[in-house]
């Protein structure tokens, strides 16, 4: 069985070729070459069964490498060789500032990065540096002063240089803020760096209605009025920062419950229908919280309702604030509440049981239009029903003094 590779580290390298490559695979124990496209490894080194390190031929392109044990090859890997040995070019880096200490992140732009081996600022090496794409770098700057060449080095060379400045006055910087939406009135802490200077805050086109720095990393700001999704901006004497989303929430509004009461014993089932539920974090019967809720929607809530006596307001609280109130009446004078009917289809004549709530004081029981023959209630909970004459499928209703339930189904056979 012949082996297989299944990585190259690096899988790029300089034309002049003598770097190392890493192979990795399985079944390379007995490996007696390695080839670069046409050309043998000058040399290798069988680490295990599964790792070999080669020495990388001269090449230019993309070539195939693949190992050979007993007189058969394996399968091949992508190799790429860096470009000729034309210098890089480099176009442009941005921002062209940053700190004295260091540690601030920019973009080379250019041409010929492939294979780069040392970024440096007026000779001294960056604190690191990432290639993005044969055009793209991206650089953490080292410590400096002053003004200071960048130039990029690659096998084929070293770039031209492109200015960057260190300076103690930059503009600061923001990471973050939290939360990232509110209402207005509310106090955001704004995260970043050299803020300590802090001349205004502004979200979108409005100053903030006050900010307090409390460190060269931290502000307090309350939010002013606006809407949408705004930049959350910070001015210094130095200029001002990048910009931090922050989103505007209203309050939401409660427009109508149903239904308008319930069980002074809680536990009932009712949707409250408005807007800007999005989000909701409570909701609360005259001050006592929901036994249980459910956000189905940003314009509907369903809502388990608490214990409870007499009216109250109902209210619906999200980040953005708590709606207006509607009222909803505890009554112990609640229609009754059907559950299920079985069996769900019979003949007249047949007797069915009824189950639900509140059903003990019936008064009569319906089969669509037509009155049971005669029913019997066994408990709060029970009602045996003979089925009137009638056809297929119809509602059936249980009526107390104090209303009519809701209707469940019943199919005549």
């Amino acid at each position: 069985m012949s082996a297989h590779i299944t990585a190259l580290h690096p899988s790029t390298g300089p034309a002049a070729g003598g770097n190392t490559v890493a192979i990795s695979g399985c079944g390379l124990a007995a490996t007696s070459d390695v080839t670069f496209g046409a050309a043998s490894a000058p040399s290798f080194t069988v680490t295990s069964d599964t790792t070999i390190t080669a020495v990388a031929p001269p090449g230019s392109g993309s070539v195939r490498v693949s190992v050979v044990t007993a007189g058969r090859p394996s399968n091949s890997l992508t190799y790429s060789y860096a470009g000729s040995a034309e210098s890089p070019v480099l176009k442009a880096i941005a921002p062209q500032a940053g700190d004295p200490a260091g540690g601030s992140n920019i973009i080379a732009v250019g041409s010929g990065f492939t294979g780069a081996t040392a970024v440096d600022f007026g000779g001294t090496a960056a604190a690191d540096f990432t290639v993005a794409s044969d055009t793209i770098i991206g650089i953490t700057t080292p410590p400096g002063t002053g003004t200071v060449p960048v130039r990029v080095t690659t096998p084929g060379g070293t770039s031209n240089g492109e200015s960057f400045t260190y300076s103690a006055s930059l503009p600061p910087k923001l990471v973050a803020v939290t939360p990232r939406s509110g209402r207005p009135g509310r106090t955001v802490v704004i995260f970043g760096c050299k803020v300590n200077r802090a001349r205004s805050v502004a979200f979108g086109d409005h100053p903030a209605e006050s900010f307090t720095v409390l460190s060269d990393n931290v502000i307090l700001a309350v939010v002013p009025s606006g809407t949408g999704t705004v930049p959350v901006t910070v001015t210094t004497p130095a200029g001002t920062s990048n910009p931090v989303r922050f989103t505007y929430v209203s309050a939401p509004v409660l427009k109508a419950i149903a239904p308008q009461a319930g069980d002074p014993a809680g536990g009932s089932d009712i949707i409250a229908v408005g807007s800007g539920f999005t989000g909701a974090t409570a909701v609360d019967f005259g001050g006592t919280a929901a036994a249980d809720f459910t956000v189905a929607s940003d314009t509907i809530i369903g809502i388990t309702t608490p214990p409870g006596t007499g009216t109250v307001p109902v209210r619906v609280t999200t980040p953005g604030g708590t709606s207006n109130g509607e009222s909803f009446t505890y009554s112990a004078s609640l229609p009754p509440k059907l559950v299920a009917v079985t069996p769900q289809s019979a003949r007249t004549g047949d007797t069915i049981v009824i189950f639900g709530c509140k059903v003990n004081r019936a008064r009569s029981v319906a089969f669509g239009d037509h009155p049971a023959e005669s029913f019997t209630v066994l408990s709060d909970n029970v009602i045996l029903a003979v089925v009137p004459s009638g056809t297929g499928t119809v509602p059936v209703t249980v009526t107390t003094p104090a209303g009519t339930s809701n209707p469940v189904r019943f199919t005549y056979t």
